[in-house]
């Protein structure tokens, strides 16, 4: 067999053993991965790389080492949800690194983490002032948690004792000139009734790309590009 269709099969192999592992391993993402769950990614992608590009090395044996390397998270975080004790040696815990507006050196300095940097994560928040920092803390998998103090937060509804209705996501009724069946059943409406409402916003159902209603019953549509320079002849100047 010639070593490029080797190659080929070998990798159409590994990307197939890699997706099955990263299916059983959930769905966290990126910045909610552990150190160690951090850790393994990589070294799994490593020896996929290097079985795909490597003839001479056995296949089998490492597709074995990628099975154990996958196991042992998997067991690690099956483990987790069962005990909190083992969860806190394994992922460990945050540190607090603001407390009353006060910044806790000791801690910061057990984390390695520079008043530069924290600086650095709270603007990114937003926060420009420790002093309007209320709480913030380093969670487990490096992300900062902030709490603005009170009289600093954004305004709600509930402070100011206005009830508003509970909104719901808008729903997709036709997207790329099919019509979502289910989704109209749900909102009690048919196609028919759906093409009216497109119709008293002054187009026609075959120039609409993409519609969804919201939970009050409000219907959006946003066109086909080519109908959009039609209804807007001077968009492309603007």
């Amino acid at each position: 067999m010639p070593d490029i269709l080797r190659t080929i099969i070998r990798s159409i192999m590994l990307i197939i053993g890699l997706f099955i592992i990263t299916k059983l391993l959930g769905k966290k993402q990126l910045s909610s991965l552990s150190f160690f769950e951090y850790i393994v990614g990589i070294t799994v992608g490593d020896i996929a790389g290097t079985l795909a590009m490597d003839p001479d090395l056995s296949l089998r044996d490492g597709i074995a080492s990628m099975v154990v390397w996958s196991f042992v998270p998997l067991a690690i975080s099956t483990i987790s949800l069962r005990s909190r004790a083992f969860r806190k040696i394994v992922e460990g815990k945050s540190t607090t690194f603001i407390e009353n507006g006060n910044i806790l050196e000791k801690n910061m300095r057990k984390e390695k983490y520079s008043i530069d940097e924290l600086l650095e994560q709270l603007r990114k928040k937003s926060v420009f002032k420790v002093a309007d920092v209320e709480f913030a803390s380093l969670d487990s998998n490096g992300e900062l948690s902030v709490l603005l103090k009170k009289a600093k937060q954004p305004l709600r509804y509930e402070d100011i004792a206005i009830k508003m209705e509970e909104e719901s996501a808008p729903v997709s009724v036709l997207v790329d000139g099919t019509y979502i069946d289910e989704n109209l059943k749900r909102l009690g409406l048919d196609r028919g009734a759906l093409m009216e409402q497109i119709q008293d916003k002054g187009y026609q159902p075959h120039q609409v790309f993409y519609a969804e209603m919201d939970s009050r019953g409000n219907l959006n549509v946003d066109l086909y590009d080519e109908f959009i320079s039609c209804h807007f002849p001077d968009f492309d100047h603007v």
